[in-house]
């Protein structure tokens, strides 16, 4: 019943965003487009009013004493944080930094109904700890308890605390207290007013799809307006191609004193999901393969397959997020035999919703990537060294 209810979410999340970015028609899509056109201006309206209630101080900030790095983006999905908030905390570190990386742990699972309730009632959520992903040493908690992401930044940072809570002022105040950390990671930050302090804010710009259609939610992908860029202080163009000349300009005319940083997703290996056997980039050369994917830009994932000399045979792809069962993983692997795939390839952060499998027909790897600066390495050294030095 659970896995039945998740299906008609993920559908009906993939119609509304086919509507928001115009590829359903019909006069329902239409309607739908003009209903969430409406709720995007009291959206706007919102947003406003938070700002201004920070701004005149009824909405408090706080301040933990500490360097705070806040990345995140204007629009919703598909930036490529992730390897960012990892290349921030491998060079913080690096640089003899005690970093801590704060997640609000996007779609992990939650605590007991009941804990929650109780905890509400008797006014203690600020006594109920953050989540330990991972205490600088061991990961500690699963994927599902942890969320994807927050995992897969433990799983690749061995040396870094990771930690989940909705209130990161409690959990950066945990990391200190507890671990003794000194720069905090705020992943998916940059709305987060509630921590301010010492703070520096990195925004990144998908090159594919710099602003959305320039609608804000849930009309567009867009959390706030293309304006409110102003408070970046360093941005990041990922998925560059090189041609950035127009972006760069409308981007200087938002910021025009931020640091601009182009950078690529690079793939490094791959890497068996099951086994951890690691195959260098060339094992791809001329073999069929199919693609298994939940992530919100699958066609950029489809094609660094391509371009590494792939055949591509078959895809499938799910909703971003998505936590796969063991039937839709055999399926998946039935499809791909079909089709004469030698091998099924995913990204990691989808490999860490992977169940176990009973029968592997097919060997099944995950691509590791990491960022690669193209341009503005001296602004992205600038700004650690402003953080770790000032």
């Amino acid at each position: 019943m659970r896995n039945g209810l998740r299906a008609h979410l993920e559908n009906a999340e993939t119609y509304v965003l086919d509507v928001i970015l115009g590829e359903r028609r019909g006069k329902g899509a239409t309607a739908l487009r003009i209903t969430l056109f409406g709720l995007s201006k009291i959206f706007a309206g919102v947003i406003k009013l938070r700002r201004f209630l920070y701004d005149v101080r009824i909405f408090r900030d706080s301040t933990l004493g500490v360097q705070v790095i806040a990345i995140g983006n204007l629009t919703v999905g598909g930036t490529g944080k992730t390897p960012v908030v990892e290349k921030f905390a491998r060079e913080l570190k690096d640089q003899g930094r005690n970093v801590a990386i704060l997640s609000r742990g996007y779609r992990s699972k939650p605590p007991p109904l009941s804990r929650r309730l109780l905890n509400q009632l008797l006014l203690r959520s600020e006594s109920t700890p953050p989540r330990i992903v991972s205490d600088g040493k061991n990961l500690l908690l699963d994927s599902e308890t942890a969320g994807d992401e927050p995992y897969m930044l433990a799983s690749n940072l061995k040396d870094v605390v990771v930690l989940v809570d909705p209130d990161r002022v409690k959990s950066g105040r945990f990391a200190i207290e507890k671990f003794g950390c000194d720069t905090l990671l705020l992943d998916d930050g940059f709305q987060y007013w509630k921590l301010r302090g010492r703070r520096h804010d990195v925004v990144l710009v998908d090159c594919q799809q710099p602003f959305g259609n320039e609608h804000l939610l849930p009309r567009g992908t867009l959390r706030e307006p293309p304006g409110h860029l102003a408070r970046a202080t360093t941005i990041f163009l990922t998925k560059s191609d090189g041609k950035t000349e127009e972006l760069r300009r409308r981007i200087h005319t938002l910021n025009p004193k931020a640091g601009i940083i182009e950078c690529i997703h690079q793939p490094l290996y791959f890497e068996d999901v099951f086994t951890g056997e690691r195959c260098g980039l060339e094992f791809l050369q001329g073999r069929k393969v199919a693609s298994l994917s939940g992530i919100a830009q699958p066609e950029s994932f489809e094609r660094s397959l391509i371009k590494m000399g792939a055949g591509l045979v078959y895809s499938k792809r799910f909703a971003d997020h998505h936590r796969f069962s063991q039937q839709e993983m055999l399926n998946a692997i039935n499809r791909s035999k079909k089709r004469m795939a030698e091998m099924i390839i995913t990204t990691q952060k989808d490999a860490v919703r992977f169940p176990k499998l009973d029968r592997r027909d097919l060997p099944i790897y995950f691509m590791r990537v990491e960022i690669k600066i193209l341009n503005g390495a001296d602004d992205f050294r600038d700004c650690v060294r402003k953080i770790c030095f000032r």
